[in-house]
C-alpha cells in the first residue's frame, strides 16, 4: 500500500515532510499517525491508512514534494498472503514472518532512547504548540513514537493524566518518598556564544509572503482615534453573563469587526483583490482573523460570509476559528479566500501598528489596545475633558487599488458606527 503526500486544500499543491513517527522494519496500526507533513498554510499529522510493516521510507524529512508523491510503502499481512505459493502451510508461514517481524519491530522500537541521534529532542510543530499551550517541558514525557520522538497522543494523554492528579484530593500526611529528579539539560554551547534557531515550514512561509507583500503593494497606512463608550454601554453589563455561559470573554473585536463589514458594503473596492491591471470586487466578506501561533509564526484563517453574522456571532467564530488555528486543528482550505484581514494586537499594549497587507488584498486593519484617555467632549456648558475608552485603529493599503481618500471615508464610517450604533440588536 502506497502512502501518498495528502491533498490539503484545495489549493496546496505540494508539502514538506516534518517529521516521521515510524522508520522502515516498524509496524503500525491504522489510522496511527504515521508522519507530519507541513504545507504554507498548515500542519498537520497523516494517519497510517493500513495496518502493516513500513517496506520503505521514500522521502526524508524536511523534503518538499508535489501532492500524490509516494512517500511510503506499507506492506500488508494480506499483501504477503498473496505473494506465497497460495497453500494453507505457506498462509500460516507467511502469517507467522508477518508476526515475527511485527514482534521484532515492536521491540526495537521500545529498546529506541528518546530523542534519536544525540539524545535531542525532535518535536513536530503540533507537538511543540501543544506542549507551550499547555505549559509542559518535552523531558516531563515519555514518547511513544519513532526512536521514543514525542507525539500529539502522548502530549495529550500527560495532559489528561495530570488533570487526573490534580484533582485528587490532598494526602493527610506528606510523602516523604523521594520522586525522580530529571537529568538537567546540558548546554549547547558556550557561554554567551550566539545561536543559531533555523526557520521552520510555517516561519520561513510567514517570511516569504511578508516581505513579498511588501514587495508588491504600495503599503499606505492611515489610522483614526474610536470613543468605544458606545460599544461599552452594551459590552461591559453582558461581559460577565458572556463569560460565564460562553467560556471565553467578551471583547471589542467582535464589535470592531461588525462595524468593518457592515462598513465594506459603502466601500466595496476595499473589499477587493488586484489581478494583473484589474481590481476584483467581491460580493462578500470573507474575513481574515490574524492569529498568532505563540510566537512561532502567523497565520490568518478565514471567517467566511462574515458580513451576514451579527456581534454575537462574530464573537463566536472569531474565538472558534482562534483556539482551532493554535490547536492545529484548521483543514488548509480555512486559510484560503480571505478578502479582508484584521490584526489585533491590543492585549499587548500596543499604540499603532502598520500591519503588511494580505496578499492578493488590498487592505488590512489593525486592532490595537483600547484604555482609558482623558478626551474633550462637547457638553451643554461648553467644552469639558471626561475620561473614555480609547483605541487608534490603523488600516494599511495598497495604493495601486484604492486612494487616500477612499480609505479615510472608509475609516471614518467604521469610527461612526462603533460611536454611534445602538448595539443592543446585535447581542
Amino acid at each position: 500500500m502506497n502512502v501518498l503526500m495528502p491533498q490539503l486544500g484545495e489549493t496546496v499543491a505540494e508539502g514538506t515532510v516534518a517529521a516521521w513517527h515510524k522508520k522502515q522494519g516498524d509496524t503500525v496500526e491504522k489510522n496511527e499517525v504515521l508522519l507530519d507533513v507541513e504545507t504554507d498554510k498548515a500542519a498537520t499529522e497523516v494517519p497510517a491508512p493500513v495496518t502493516g510493516v513500513i517496506a520503505s521510507v521514500l522521502v526524508p524529512e524536511g523534503k518538499t514534494v508535489d501532492v500524490g508523491t509516494v512517500l511510503a510503502v506499507i506492506e500488508t499481512e494480506e499483501a504477503e498472503t498473496e505473494a506465497s505459493s497460495g497453500t494453507r502451510g505457506s498462509r500460516a508461514s507467511s502469517s507467522g514472518r508477518s508476526a515475527g517481524l511485527s514482534a521484532t519491530a515492536k521491540k526495537t522500537a521500545t529498546a529506541k532512547g528518546r530523542g534519536g541521534k544525540g539524545g535531542r529532542l525532535r518535536l513536530s510543530p503540533v507537538v511543540r504548540r501543544l506542549l507551550a499551550e499547555h505549559g509542559i517541558d518535552a523531558q516531563e514525557i515519555a514518547g511513544t513514537g519513532r526512536d521514543g520522538r514525542i507525539t500529539r497522543k502522548d502530549v495529550l494523554g500527560f495532559v489528561e493524566q495530570r488533570a487526573a492528579v490534580e484533582s485528587m484530593p490532598a494526602a493527610t500526611e506528606p510523602d516523604t518518598r523521594l520522586a525522580p529528579v530529571a537529568p538537567a539539560r546540558a548546554p549547547t554551547g558556550a557561554p554567551g556564544a550566539s545561536t543559531r534557531v533555523p526557520f521552520d515550514r510555517i516561519r520561513r512561509a510567514t517570511a516569504e509572503h511578508m516581505v513579498r507583500s511588501k514587495a508588491t503593494s504600495a503599503h499606505v497606512m492611515q489610522a483614526v482615534e474610536v470613543d468605544f463608550s458606545g460599544v461599552d454601554r452594551i459590552r461591559l453589563p453582558k461581559r460577565k453573563d458572556w463569560r460565564s455561559k460562553q467560556g471565553y470573554s467578551l471583547t471589542y473585536l467582535p464589535f470592531i469587526a461588525r462595524a468593518t463589514c457592515l462598513a465594506l458594503r459603502d466601500y466595496p473596492n476595499i473589499n477587493s483583490s488586484v489581478d494583473g491591471d484589474a481590481l476584483v470586487l467581491h460580493p462578500a466578506v470573507h474575513l481574515c482573523i490574524a492569529v498568532n501561533l505563540n510566537f512561532e509564526g502567523l497565520v490568518a484563517p478565514v471567517i467566511r460570509n462574515a458580513d451576514s453574522l451579527t456581534v454575537a456571532g462574530l464573537a463566536h467564530a472569531i474565538h472558534d476559528i482562534g483556539d482551532r488555528a493554535r490547536k492545529g486543528k484548521l483543514d488548509p482550505d480555512e486559510y484560503s479566500g480571505g478578502t479582508y484581514t484584521l490584526s489585533n494586537n491590543g492585549s499587548y499594549g500596543t499604540l499603532m501598528t502598520g500591519a503588511i497587507i494580505n496578499q492578493p488584498q488590498v487592505a488590512i486593519l489593525s486592532v490595537d489596545a483600547i484604555g482609558k484617555r482623558p478626551v474633550v467632549v462637547e457638553s451643554p456648558t461648553g467644552d469639558a475633558i471626561a475620561i473614555r475608552p480609547v483605541g487608534i485603529l490603523a488600516q494599511s493599503f495598497d495604493h495601486r487599488a484604492i486612494d487616500g481618500a477612499y480609505s479615510a471615508a472608509f475609516l471614518h464610517k467604521v469610527r461612526a458606527l462603533l460611536e454611534r450604533k445602538d448595539w443592543s440588536d446585535e447581542m
